[in-house]
């Protein structure tokens, strides 16, 4: 096939196993079944991807419909590369838990770096988010 600028090129995608980062920093993983013109996207047998430290955990989402606006990133599984990871799987309830506790450290750090810069008299304007950084 010829190569096809945009959206276009993610028709050689169909049907192959796909990691897609979010804008609000969520991972999925499914299959591609559908694409549009504005790089909608259409998942199979979609999972969740949750990350925290060297842990992860999966949480089935079955079919997941994308808004093309939404995408960072999107790459094709490597099976075999998968098999080889060093990633501990944990259960859906204890990386939610360790999810959590994270973002309550880091939501302290904030806090905490706020407060400081305040003492000092210096403004203080918190980093960039997720979704702020698209």
């Amino acid at each position: 096939m010829t190569s096809v600028p945009g959206a276009a090129q993610l028709f050689d995608e169909l049907d192959k196993k796909l990691m897609v980062y979010l804008r609000d920093g969520r991972t999925l993983i499914g299959y591609l079944r559908s694409v549009d013109q504005f790089a909608n996207l259409v998942l199979h047998r979609t999972i969740e991807r949750i990350h925290v430290g060297n842990r992860y955990g999966d949480i089935d989402r079955g079919v997941f419909v994308i808004r093309g606006e939404n995408v960072v990133l999107l790459g094709e599984i490597d099976d075999t590369k998968e098999e080889g990871d060093t990633l501990e799987k944990v259960s859906i309830e204890e990386i939610l838990e360790a999810q959590r506790v994270e973002q309550e450290r880091r939501q302290e750090q904030e806090q905490l770096r706020a407060r400081f810069m305040k003492e000092r008299g210096l403004q203080y304007t918190a980093e960039i988010g997720p979704d702020d950084m698209y």
